[in-house]
């Protein structure tokens, strides 16, 4: 599996998660590997990393909404933030800018039409916030 496609899945864990709060992490992992979500080392490490790490992550995300209450952004929106605020936080082995990029292109195939533009802004702000640290 490639790059693109397991930061797919590693969103749509992060999107069922979201919308599944009465589920542990592992339920929700489980599940999607009966429906034959594929997840690879990577997968698992952001789902899983996302979790153990929600508080800071939320934390993050919640500060660079400028203007923004966290209940006005999509649970889509959310998703593919937690996982670029992840992957900007804790994986050294893909640059911030690649990252970012991904995210976008995320928020354009999954998020409304205009979402995308949101999701480069706050996803900027969380790598310059995390870059301070």
């Amino acid at each position: 599996m490639n790059r693109k496609t397991a930061r797919e899945n590693a969103f749509i864990l992060l999107f069922e998660a979201e919308c599944k709060k009465d589920e542990s992490a592992a339920e929700i992992f489980e599940k999607a590997l009966d429906r034959e979500l594929e997840a690879d080392d990577y997968v698992k490490n952001v789902f899983f990393g996302v979790f153990e790490n929600k508080k800071f992550i939320d934390e993050c995300i919640d500060k660079c909404l400028l203007k923004w209450k966290k209940e006005r952004v999509s649970i889509v929106s959310r998703a593919i933030l937690e996982l670029s605020c992840y992957e900007v936080a804790f994986l050294d082995d893909i640059p911030t800018k690649v990252s970012i990029n991904e995210t976008i292109e995320l928020s354009k195939k999954f998020d409304d039409d205009k979402a995308y533009m949101f999701v480069n802004g706050v996803a900027n702000a969380v790598a310059e916030e995390l870059r301070k640290k």
